[in-house]
């Protein structure tokens, strides 16, 4: 089930209201089943590694919270814990790896024997992927890190664990909750409140907006050009490569929005993955701005722990790259995806060793860094450098982005600009003319999101008769300007891959 389909939009209604008219003490238990439904409704199988994941991290938290009381020295209770973790680490990192990076290392084995001339070749294995599984994995591990580091006691309640690692509004592309946060809340009892259920619906709107609206218009566009790479060269090239810098935000933001929406509804807070990232300064910034909860998952569990910034430069410029490389290994089993990460905390590397460089040429050049123009230049510059890396995302492929880059950079075909050409390759002047307006309304949003503005709040605080008008207006937009119908695929989130 897809938050973009026709079954969600009878299946969260109906959860909701038994979920409110049913005692406190029974609600978890409708959750729980709630959310094991809605995997279930793309595979019900592979509901079997959420049940191990959960079951292995709930034994891990267990385990660490009886070795805690035990008693022992303390050089054997550290040993204990080590040894809880490091197993629930291994047995669901070890699921993750087979199911997701098999196929990409057992084609790269096969690969180097051919190069040296070895005829053996690996057998390959063909495994769907099961949707969701980076995002409930990693939620599931940073559990047994927050219980072993005492941030949180264990979860004695096996039941109401399962349902902070299953909990269906972000249970297939996150955002990754920490156990601090939405664990905690599980175990708070949510009267209904007409203003959190006013704001959340607002939220989802925004996010099936940007989602059918924007994102999916945008995908007939993209995909066509980069499909046929080799004949939409040049200027072709660097109007879908922005877009699809656009495609990608508005898909994945989308998609959180929902989920933070239909939790909101429900009376849960879950963690805002994206803080208007497309108006960073930086590259570091913008990281700081996009897919938060991946980012702040590496942060904990692997940059700070790896020793951070504090052991020298040079230990920290490696940390930064184990991070990226992870990260781009997480988010898929291809090189594409690896470079991608790699280029990206390569940029922050080499903005730290420029810094001096660029201090010194602000001060010689008397240049305003508070200055529109300044800020601008550095917001362009990001925007170019994180859009060129998206290359790689996109393609999965080191030589068709090498293709395509080199494509644009030394294109000359300007005129398809101004020549109409442009529209025939899916949207045509008048969805272009509509994408225009949406995006635009998103930099409006994501300006007053960055000064600080809730817009739904502010909505919130008009009168009846404007909220209404808000959200007719803003359904309508959708149904006519949404990108659904005959021929429509409801599963395309493009997180949902990873």
């Amino acid at each position: 089930m897809n938050f973009n389909s026709s079954e969600f939009l009878v299946f969260f209604p109906i959860a909701t209201i038994v979920y409110y008219l049913i005692p406190f003490r029974f609600r978890y238990i409708w959750l729980l089943i709630c959310s094991y439904y809605f995997y279930m409704c793309w595979n019900p199988v592979y509901v079997l590694l959420i049940i191990f994941s959960t079951v292995v991290t709930w034994i891990s938290g267990m385990a660490l919270e009886s070795v805690k009381k035990a008693g022992w020295t303390k050089e054997r209770t550290n040993r204990s814990k080590k040894l809880c973790v490091a197993l629930s680490f291994v047995l669901n990192l070890a699921v993750l790896a087979y199911f997701k990076y098999a196929g990409f290392f057992i084609g790269n084995i096969n690969s180097v024997l051919s190069h040296i001339h070895v005829s053996y070749k690996v057998p390959a294995v063909d495994i769907l992927l099961p949707v969701g599984i980076s995002f409930y994995t990693f939620q599931a591990l940073s559990y047994t890190m927050d219980v072993y580091r005492d941030d949180i006691s264990a979860e004695k309640n096996f039941l109401r664990y399962s349902l902070f690692v299953s909990f269906f509004p972000q249970l297939v592309a996150g955002p990754i909750e920490r156990s601090k946060n939405l664990l905690k809340q599980l175990n708070e009892e949510h009267p209904f409140s007409y203003g959190q259920a006013r704001s959340g619906l607002f939220l989802m709107m925004w996010g099936f907006f940007l989602k059918m609206v924007v994102a999916d218009r945008i995908a007939i566009f993209v995909d066509n050009v980069y499909s046929f790479y080799t004949t939409y060269t040049g200027w072709y090239l660097i109007v879908a490569t922005v877009l699809f810098a656009i495609q990608i935000y508005c898909d994945f933001g989308g998609y959180s929005a929902i989920a933070m929406g239909a939790a909101q509804v429900m009376g849960f807070r879950l963690t805002d993955n994206f803080n208007a990232p497309y108006l960073s300064y930086s590259t570091a910034d913008f990281w700081r701005r996009w897919h938060i909860s991946l980012t702040n998952w590496f942060r904990d569990y692997v940059y700070i722990p790896l020793g951070g910034s504090r052991r020298g430069t040079i230990r920290r410029y490696f940390n930064i790259m184990v991070v990226f490389f992870l990260s781009g290994l997480w988010h898929g089993a291809g090189w594409g995806y690896i470079i991608w990460g790699a280029l990206n905390g390569l940029y922050q590397v080499i903005g730290d060793i420029l810094k001096p460089v660029m201090n010194k040429a602000v001060r010689v050049f008397h240049v305003d860094r508070d200055s529109f123009s300044h800020r601008l230049l550095r917001m362009i510059t990001t925007f170019i450098l994180i859009d060129l890396s998206w290359v790689f995302f996109r393609t999965n492929s080191f030589s068709a982005s090498i293709i395509i880059i080199r494509s644009m950079l030394t294109a000359g075909n300007i005129w398809v600009l101004f020549d109409d050409s442009i529209f025939n390759l899916g949207l045509d002047q008048k969805n272009f003319f509509v994408l225009f307006l949406s995006v635009l309304l998103l930099v409006f949003a994501d300006l007053m999101k960055r000064k600080g503005v809730c817009l739904r709040k502010v909505i919130g605080e008009q009168g009846l008769w404007f909220r209404w008008l808000v959200i007719f207006v803003g359904v309508l937009c959708i149904l006519i300007f949404g990108i659904w119908g005959s021929g429509y695929n409801a599963e395309n989130f493009i997180y949902f891959q990873f």
